[in-house]
């Protein structure tokens, strides 16, 4: 039986005009930036998000004064999703060691895992105030020792939200900023007279602070592409249609292009799903964001077999991967290309967003085939340093890097290996002949 679409998103003709504008509006408000700095951070803050101030930056008592208006349970919960994504970071950055090896007699190779210097960690507020992502990013970057935090949220009703920041401070920022949008990521990577330039940005975002990542990267390192959150769900029939279509919904109220695929090799899920999406959509809150993502960038797709379900799933390399089936650690066996996979109908892709310990800020757009979601790895630059005892080890080294480095016509390479030999190897080596 061939794969059946029962329900299909727009064409990529149409999704490719809508990233044609953001880019160009991006790369003219990164110019502004560029140009005209603090006044255009300003502009922007009061056009934007109908904020003016004369420092963005939240000061000790401000951060107080936030935090103070936090309820004691909120308070509690934050500091229990902390808990958990500190103890899953904390056992990954343990897992990266540094090393040192000695390849030969004589000859020493290492690696160190140092923090990057300074990190930009952006909050979304918005429609969603994301007090998750600073969790993500900053207590992250915490545990992966980076000397210096930023974080950075855009304002909600005109003032700094009670719980982002106090997620931040928690988690260990060291300046905390109420910027939002292309203005936050583009001060931070830019800097201005006020604000200090960082090394790198992470974080979520709408699809004008990705792109405004995507076009920073160079000048800073970034975590990753991230375009619209996406949610798959693999399932049999095992599970039920009201399990999936919660699930597929679940991530399709992030926003209005917030794809969201079923892929099953059960008709009857696939059809029962379908009505299922329409009944809950009734009911949702939040269902004029959702029914317009469902609409617009919703799939189902009927597949003959398990393993044709893999490799599309596998081709599709979707964000969050839901898998509910008869054989779900087959799946994570051969699973190759995704953001996070959820295992079992117990898990869920919320879970994972808000409180479980894993990394909420994932690869989009299929950026999963070549790359993993934020991690404490991220933070870490992996340096390699090697070192020299013995005259014998120069000699010998030496020799064979005059060869290879005369092989491809670098005679000034070569001499930097030739002087090692004559001095620590006491042969006469010409100027500009490889060693024999």
């Amino acid at each position: 039986m061939p794969m059946t679409f029962l329900k299909t998103a727009k064409p990529e003709s149409e999704r490719a005009e809508d990233d044609a504008r953001v880019r160009a509006t991006v790369e003219q408000i990164l110019r502004d930036i560029e140009t005209r700095g603090d006044a255009a951070v300003a502009d922007l803050s009061a056009k934007f998000d109908g904020l003016r101030r004369p420092s963005f930056r939240l000061t000790t008592s401000e951060i107080e004064a936030a935090m103070s208006r936090v309820s004691t349970r909120d308070m509690e919960d934050i500091r229990f999703a902390q808990t958990q994504i500190r103890r899953f970071a904390e056992a990954q950055r343990a897992s990266m060691t540094d090393i040192e090896v000695e390849t030969l007699p004589g000859v020493t190779l290492g690696h160190r895992n140092i923090p990057v210097q300074s990190v930009g960690c952006y909050v979304p507020g918005g429609k969603f105030p994301m007090v998750a992502s600073a969790h993500m990013s900053v207590l992250t970057a915490t545990v992966a020792g980076v000397p210096r935090i930023v974080a950075s949220a855009p304002p909600v009703n005109g003032e700094p939200h009670p719980a982002i920041v106090a997620a931040m401070h928690l988690g260990g920022a060291h300046e905390i900023y109420v910027l939002g949008g292309i203005q936050a990521v583009g001060a931070m990577a830019i800097g201005t007279h006020t604000i200090e330039p960082v090394h790198m940005l992470v974080g979520p975002g709408n699809a004008f602070v990705a792109e405004a990542k995507r076009q920073l990267y160079g000048r800073v390192g970034i975590d990753l592409f991230a375009g619209p959150t996406e949610t798959m769900v693999i399932a049999d029939d095992t599970v039920d249609a009201e399990l999936v279509a919660t699930d597929l919904l679940g991530q399709a109220e992030h926003g209005y292009n917030s794809p969201a695929c079923l892929i099953t090799n059960s008709r009857k899920l696939a059809e029962a799903s379908l009505a299922e999406v329409e009944r809950l959509l009734a009911i949702l809150p939040t269902r004029d964001t959702a029914a317009v993502s469902w609409r617009d960038y919703g799939e189902v797709i009927l597949c003959d077999s398990h393993e044709e379900m893999l490799r599309l799933a596998n081709d599709m390399a979707y964000e969050h991967v839901q898998v509910m089936t008869d054989r779900d650690d087959w799946y994570l066996e051969n699973m190759l290309s995704y953001g996070a996979l959820f295992l079992g109908a117990r898990t869920n892709v919320a879970n994972g967003d808000k409180v479980i310990g894993t990394n909420h800020t994932l690869p989009t757009k299929k950026a999963g085939r070549y790359t993993g979601g934020l991690w404490v790895g991220k933070f870490l630059k992996t340096h390699s340093y090697q070192r020299i005892t013995t005259d014998a080890a120069a000699a010998q080294i030496g020799e064979y890097g005059s060869r290879l480095c005369m092989l491809e016509g670098f005679v000034g390479h070569a001499e930097q290996c030739n002087i090692r030999v004559r001095r620590y190897g006491g042969r006469n080596v010409p100027y500009g002949v490889a060693a024999e």
